[in-house]
């Protein structure tokens, strides 16, 4: 019922921004919590950023708070991430998911639609 499809990344210098956007079809868009996860060769998924169904509730994980910021336009079924001052450490395959609970759920049980991934690459 929700397919979601990312876009916006790319290389970038280390200190520089990138949005990576994601666009959602689906009646019940606006209803859901989304999210931010990322992978990194070798590493396990994790997270990265939370929203709740209206946007009023934002989480973040430690290691972006002050750099990153998530947003939506439920008008326009889209989810963004708003990454700036990227490190190298940043560099991984990024996720939007989508969950059945309104919330900002953090772990991945909490969101039942994925989309593809988008490769963000930060270079030294």
């Amino acid at each position: 019922q929700v397919q979601l499809v990312e876009s916006g990344g790319g290389l970038v210098q280390a200190g520089g921004s990138l949005r990576l956007s994601c666009a959602a079809t689906g009646r019940t868009f606006s209803s859901y919590g989304m999210g931010w996860f990322r992978q990194a060769p070798g590493k396990e998924r994790e997270f990265v950023a939370a929203i709740s169904w209206n946007g009023g509730s934002t989480s973040y994980a430690e290691s972006v708070k002050g750099r990153f910021a998530i947003s939506r336009n439920n008008a326009k079924n889209t989810l963004y991430l708003q990454m700036n001052s990227l490190k190298p450490e940043d560099t991984a395959v990024y996720y939007c998911a989508a969950g059945v609970i309104s919330g900002t759920s953090i772990t991945e049980r909490g969101y039942n639609y994925w989309g593809q991934g988008s490769q963000v690459t930060v270079s030294s």
